[in-house]
């Protein structure tokens, strides 16, 4: 664009990710938009423990607003501050004022101000509002200029399509090379295989059939287990559990176990075409990755090339069995390759760039249509 936009973004939060898995989505998009000459203010609650948990300070290519998370005040102040963005974004899953901020940022569209839904779980958004014609999200889908996701392709599309949204495009994870890239082993991480997510009901029963069983199924293989939640899980003696892996360690995470595992939520798994953030940060880091399987992989990654697929977690046991040194080497080097020739953010910022323009100046052209008419 000839002059970088004013961009408006309320999400859960961009300088903290603890119990956020979309921080490092928001991190890559915000960063490879900031490249572009665009100016993004980034408004987060104090919420869930996140500012206590901060893993990077303010960043340099964002501005970050902080509002309290309790009491309306705050929000409305956030509001009242994003007021004047060329664009301005509701994100899902902020986790307080939700409703407030999907109907408020609303108020700011027009001629000058485009306003999009950003679906970082649209699994979740659109299970949600299938099920309840009440919601009243529903109702304002149609309302938006954009609904853009990190996942789902044409089913995703379609659904939201039938919810009547204007236009509704996935922008994909992808890996930022700045801070998701190859580094020397690290012996704490030392291990076979090695899985990094939060415990959470739609993810629970897939982390114990592709996980769990595959490390009982193994019990001369030593497995890592990371993320938050799972402190109380009964394990394998051969399951040794991490806790919250700071972002700073997902790099000496993902290079040194011979190799990582990506568990899809059910939901995403159900949607497809959805690969997680851990699949770009560990390609990234030239890890060899195995993932359960779901439609779409091949868009992304080619399997047995550049990614080990399973169906479940006897597949998984039989790829670590059959995994050498020198294979992992190969597979994740080839996927490194594949994620920086064609899923950067820069990649997506671009995709993002070009969509933003479209749809500026299709709006400019309706309401010179309307005042010439």
């Amino acid at each position: 664009m000839s002059a970088g936009l004013r961009i408006a973004f309320f999400g859960s939060s961009l300088v903290s990710a603890y119990w956020n898995g979309a921080a490092t989505y928001y991190r890559g998009i915000i960063r490879a938009l900031h490249e572009r000459g665009h100016r993004v203010t980034f408004y987060e609650p104090d919420a869930y423990g996140r500012q206590q948990h901060r893993d990077i300070p303010d960043p340099g290519w964002a501005r970050v607003v902080v509002y309290p998370g309790e009491g309306e005040d705050g929000v409305r102040r956030a509001l009242a501050d994003a007021r004047g963005a060329d664009l301005v974004v509701k994100a899902s899953g902020v986790g307080v004022f939700d409703a407030l901020l999907e109907a408020a940022v609303l108020d700011m569209q027009g001629p000058a101000t485009l306003v999009a839904f950003w679906d970082v779980d649209a699994p979740a958004t659109l299970d949600r509002v299938q099920h309840d014609p009440a919601d009243p999200f529903r109702a304002l889908i149609p309302r938006y200029d954009l609904i853009l996701t990190y996942g789902g392709g044409d089913p995703v599309v379609n659904a939201y399509t039938a919810l009547d949204a204007r236009q509704c495009v996935p922008v994909y994870n992808a890996l930022d090379p700045a801070t998701h890239h190859p580094v020397p082993p690290d012996p704490r991480f030392d291990g076979d295989l090695a899985f990094l997510g939060n415990r959470l009901p739609d993810r629970e029963a897939r982390v114990e059939e592709f996980f769990l069983k595959a490390a009982a199924a193994l019990p001369d293989k030593r497995f890592l287990l990371g993320g938050n939640g799972w402190g109380d899980k009964p394990l394998p003696p051969n399951v040794r559990y991490l806790g919250h892996v700071y972002t700073a360690d997902h790099n000496a995470l993902n290079c040194t176990p011979r190799a990582v595992l990506n568990i899809s939520r059910e939901s995403m798994a159900r949607y497809g075409f959805s690969p997680a953030t851990r699949v770009f940060e560990a390609a990234g880091a030239g890890a060899c990755l195995i993932t359960d399987h779901w439609e779409g992989i091949e868009c992304f990654l080619e399997p047995d090339r550049e990614i080990l697929v399973a169906r479940d977690g006897d597949a998984v046991a039989e790829h670590l069995r059959a995994l050498t040194s020198e294979r992992a080497r190969a597979i994740g080097q080839a996927a490194l390759r594949r994620v920086l020739a064609e899923h950067t953010y820069a990649h997506r910022a671009a995709q993002v760039e070009a969509l933003l323009m479209g749809k500026r100046e299709g709006k400019r052209a309706g309401v010179l249509g309307r005042r010439l008419g």
